[in-house]
C-alpha cells in the first residue's frame, strides 16, 4: 500500500491552521523554530525509547506496548512538575481503557530537567494559547513505543476517538523496520477526513482535541522485527482529567 506523504503546514499558518481546521502537521524544522529547539537536542533523547517497561493495562492481552508518563502544569512560559500521578480517561473518551487509574513508571529525570524539554512543552503550549486564548495547561507526556512482539502492534487499540483534553501533540520520535502506522484525523461531527503517514524522526501532528479525532493504523513487520516511537502531549486547560 502506497503511503500518503504528510501534508506539512508553513511555519507562519500553524495556528490559523489549527484554528480553522482543527489539525496541523508540522515538520521537524517547523517544530524545532516554534518551540525554540534544535533537533539535535531532541535526537539526544532517543536513546530513553529502548527503555520503556511493558504497558501492563492492555486489555487485549497484547505484549506490543511500552510507555513512561509524566504530568506538569504551564502558566504562560513557566512549566512544573507536579508529583507523579495515575493516567485517567472517562469511557466516553477511552472505551477499551478509560475507567481506570493507570499508573505507569515516571519520565526519567535526566530527560525532565534537559532544558530542551521545557522549552518543547511551553513552546507548543504557546502555539494552543493563539488558537484558544487559554496559556494555564495541565500537561501530561506519553512515551510510547509500539512494536511487533505479538506479529502486530496497535499504536491506538482504542480505535478513531478523542483524547478527552484541548490539544494534543502526537511527535515521531522514530519508525524501524516496519510496515503501516498511517496517521488518520476525521472531522468529529462531519465527513472530511485526511490520511498520512508520519516518516521524519520529530515530525508533528498538532490536534484540536474537540473538533476531531484520530487513529494510527497498526503496524507490521517489514522484516524480522520493528518498532514505531512516539511522544504524546495532551494540553487540558484548569485541571488534569478525573480532577473535576
Amino acid at each position: 500500500m502506497n503511503a500518503f506523504p504528510p501534508p506539512y503546514t508553513a511555519p507562519d499558518a500553524v495556528i490559523d491552521v489549527l484554528r480553522t481546521r482543527g489539525c496541523a502537521v508540522l515538520a521537524p524544522s517547523t517544530l524545532a523554530a516554534l518551540c525554540g529547539v534544535r533537533i539535535d537536542d531532541l535526537e539526544a533523547w532517543r536513546a530513553g525509547w529502548d527503555d520503556l517497561p511493558p504497558d501492563a493495562y492492555l486489555k487485549d492481552g497484547g505484549r506490543y506496548r511500552r510507555r513512561r508518563h509524566g504530568c506538569f502544569v504551564q502558566r504562560e512560559d513557566a512549566l512544573a512538575q507536579v508529583a507523579h500521578r495515575a493516567h485517567w480517561q472517562s469511557e466516553a473518551y477511552n472505551a477499551l481503557h478509560g475507567g481506570m487509574h493507570r499508573w505507569f513508571e515516571p519520565l526519567a529525570p535526566g530527560l525532565v530537567v534537559d532544558p530542551a524539554w521545557a522549552r518543547l512543552l511551553a513552546g507548543l503550549g504557546r502555539v494552543f494559547a493563539g488558537v484558544r486564548g487559554d496559556g494555564d495547561w495541565h500537561v501530561e507526556a506519553h512515551q510510547f513505543r509500539i512494536d511487533t512482539t505479538d506479529g502486530i502492534g496497535r499504536p491506538t487499540p482504542e480505535g478513531a476517538h478523542r483524547d478527552g483534553v484541548d490539544f494534543v501533540a502526537v511527535l515521531l520520535v522514530g519508525r524501524s523496520g516496519i510496515k503501516g502506522g498511517e496517521t488518520r484525523v476525521f472531522e468529529a461531527d462531519g465527513p472530511a477526513g485526511q490520511r498520512f503517514t508520519l516518516t521524519e524522526p520529530w515530525a508533528a501532528l498538532l490536534l484540536d482535541d474537540h473538533r476531531v479525532i484520530h487513529e494510527s493504523t497498526p503496524i507490521q513487520p517489514a522484516d524480522d522485527a520493528g518498532h514505531r516511537d512516539t511522544l504524546v502531549l495532551t494540553y487540558r486547560a484548569g485541571a488534569f482529567q478525573g480532577e473535576d
